[in-house]
């Protein structure tokens, strides 16, 4: 489910963030599904628990997922995020446009560039 790159320069807790919200906005996890134990998914990824608990506080905080004191962590409903995360994604992609123009990038150049990902 969850596969880490140590290449990666961000922190490990990061990717793992990151990883499980592409999988809840994706939809391969969906409401009121348990995560992974912390100590299981710590033991799967060969990496220490409070890696795995870091993660888990950040997605509760950014409301990917609930806690049920001795029950473990739940998947929220994503309706909200999937709309906000878009958003999120829109804005960035604005302002580096705004940021290539300033630096004498042209549309083309844009143009070009998502061309040259969809190959």
């Amino acid at each position: 489910m969850i596969i880490l790159d140590y290449k990666d320069t961000r922190p490990i807790y990061e990717q793992i963030v990151e990883k499980f919200k592409l999988l809840i906005l994706k939809g391969v996890i969906q409401k009121d599904e348990q995560m992974p134990s912390v100590r299981s998914l710590a033991v799967e990824l060969s990496i220490n628990p409070n890696t795995i608990q870091k993660a888990y506080a950040e997605l509760e905080r950014q409301g990917y997922i609930y806690t049920v004191k001795g029950r473990g962590n739940f998947i929220s409903d994503n309706k909200n995020l999937l709309d906000e995360r878009k958003e999120e994604l829109k804005n960035r992609m604005i302002f580096l446009y705004k940021e290539g123009l300033e630096l004498g990038m042209k549309k083309a150049d844009f143009i070009e560039c998502l061309q040259g990902m969809e190959e």
